[in-house]
């Protein structure tokens, strides 16, 4: 399989993500709106990585206390490592999600 662009990777699927920088995540609106389909299948998650692109990210506290409030452990790192992390989970059968902004 072969994809240009950011990615959403969930347990049911993954799809292309309109996603091209982790600044939009910042609005309240626009990050309800990025990350509905990760929101809503919260339930069937432990965690959740986001990949920041080629520059490390803090993420606000209003998406950190979302995944909290969720039960689900969230994280942010650069893309690359992202993929690694989210693949080594995915091989440990974990239950993980990721959304992958492109680099």
């Amino acid at each position: 399989m072969s994809h240009r662009g950011s990615l959403l990777c969930l347990p049911d699927g993954i799809w292309a993500w309109s996603v091209a920088s982790p600044a939009v995540l910042t609005d309240v609106a626009l990050l309800d709106k990025a990350l509905a389909p990760a929101l809503e299948r919260a339930g069937d998650l432990d965690f959740f990585i986001l990949g920041t692109g080629a520059a490390p990210w803090v993420a606000p506290k209003q998406l950190r206390e979302r995944f909290r409030e969720l039960h689900v452990s969230f994280d942010t790192m650069m893309t690359g490592p992202a993929v690694r992390t989210y693949n080594v989970m995915l091989m440990e059968s974990r239950r993980v999600g990721a959304a992958l902004i492109a680099e």
